[in-house]
Formats: structure tokens, C-alpha cells, sequence
């Protein structure tokens, strides 16, 4: 039983992805922001869990990629999906809206990045592109941004600027800029230095913005990893 531990947490990040799903297309978007956050903490648990195991599978490997395929390729297609067409018909959609539709290439590109992440073995201390997870919590941020708007903000949700955040962040997901990994591999500072301070000032964002801080998190990630690779020309641990 123990053996099959990880791909029951696994299958309830699928399940949280699934629910989350309904709830946008349904307009219940405080729900799908807990439900996708919950989401994401089983995808974190899930390789967690099989470590202190030491359990690993093949199985688990393919309903990884498949469970992250609902979660955090289609959920954030879904969300833009929904921004786009409250950015043309004034509310969140009731009916389908066809200028909404190329919110999409985000899933579509999900499921490019999830496929050749499976098949590249540079990807295992870092990654190459930036994870369809950070995508889906730019998104949730943008999300909480659209049920509180800040001053100086709402020319975020024109539909212009959502096409605009569409193709980048497709475009982010597969070009192969290095970027650091969050995975510890011991609890000391030595070695960890960037993954400590960032988690240090992703915790005050989020503390300080609540849900819109998660945007501005994965902009300090996706920042801080060019940085590193281009200015700095130090190898990402």
C-alpha cells in the first residue's frame, strides 16, 4: 500500500485541477484559487512522499505529467479563458466567447513543456523554461487581481494586454532559459541561499499583496533566473 502512496496524493492533485476547472467555468473563482493552491501543495507533496519512501515508478512519472496536464495546463487556460471574455462582454462569461478562445495556446503549450520535460535528462537539478506551475500561479495572482482590482492596475484585464500575457507566458514555458528548482537538498543554508531568500520574500508578497502577491512572485522568479543565467553567468543550483 505504501508503495502506492505518492500516486494517491498525485490523483488528488488531479482531482483538485478537475474541481477547480467547474468552479471557474461555473464563476465560483474563490473556490478554484483554494482548489488550484491545494492542488499545487499535493504536486509538491507527491515527489516528497516518494522520496522518504524511496518508492519510484514509471506509473508515477506518467500521472505526474498527466495530473499536472488538468491542474496546470488546463486551469490556467480556463482562467484567461474567463479574464479575456469579461474583458468583452463586461462580466465573467455566461456563454462562449470566441475572441476569448486563444487563452488556450497557454494549455497547449502546458502539454509541450510537460512532454519534453519527460524526455530531457538536462532538467533534473533545474529547469529549462519555466514550470507550468508558476504559469498556473501567475495566473491565480492575476485572478485575485480581477475579484480585488488595485489603483493603476486594471489595464491588466484589457484584452489586448491578456493576449499579450498569453503569448509570453507560452513562450516562457518551453524557451530554454535556465531556471532554478525549489527541491532542498539538505536543510542548510550553504548551498540553498537563493532558494531561502526568494521563499523568504515570496512569503512577504503574498502576506502583503494576499493572492495578487503569487503574480508578482513568479515575475521574481522568472527575474531572478535570467538574471542569474545572463548577468551572472553562475551555473543554477
Amino acid at each position: 500500500m505504501l508503495h502506492h502512496l505518492p500516486n494517491a496524493v498525485t490523483l488528488l492533485n488531479l482531482f483538485c485541477g478537475a474541481c477547480a476547472s467547474l468552479c471557474i467555468i461555473y464563476g465560483r473563482l474563490e473556490w478554484a484559487i483554494g482548489l488550484v493552491a491545494l492542488g499545487a501543495l499535493f504536486d509538491l507533496l507527491d515527489g516528497m512522499v516518494a522520496r522518504w519512501l524511496n518508492v519510484h515508478s514509471e506509473l508515477g512519472k506518467q500521472l505526474d505529467s498527466l495530473a499536472d496536464m488538468v491542474s496546470f495546463g488546463l486551469v490556467p487556460g480556463l482562467i484567461v479563458y474567463g479574464l479575456i471574455a469579461a474583458a468583452w462582454q463586461g462580466h465573467w462569461p455566461k456563454d462562449l466567447e470566441l475572441r476569448a478562445l486563444p487563452a488556450f495556446l497557454l494549455t497547449l503549450f502546458a502539454a509541450l513543456r510537460l512532454g519534453k520535460f519527460n524526455l530531457d535528462e538536462r532538467q533534473t537539478e533545474g529547469f529549462l523554461g519555466l514550470p507550468t506551475p508558476g504559469c498556473t500561479l501567475f495566473m491565480i495572482g492575476l485572478l485575485g487581481l480581477y475579484l480585488s482590482p488595485a489603483p493603476g492596475l486594471a489595464f491588466l484585464f484589457h484584452a489586448g494586454v491578456l493576449y499579450g500575457i498569453t503569448l509570453l507566458f507560452s513562450a516562457l514555458m518551453v524557451v530554454e532559459i535556465p531556471m532554478f528548482s525549489f527541491k532542498f537538498k539538505t536543510l542548510q543554508w550553504t548551498g540553498n541561499e537563493i532558494r531561502i531568500i526568494f521563499a523568504a520574500i515570496s512569503v512577504a508578497l503574498v502576506v502583503s499583496w494576499q493572492v495578487a502577491g503569487l503574480s508578482a512572485v513568479v515575475l521574481l522568479y522568472i527575474i531572478s533566473s535570467c538574471f542569474i543565467h545572463f548577468f551572472k553567468r553562475k551555473p543554477l543550483p
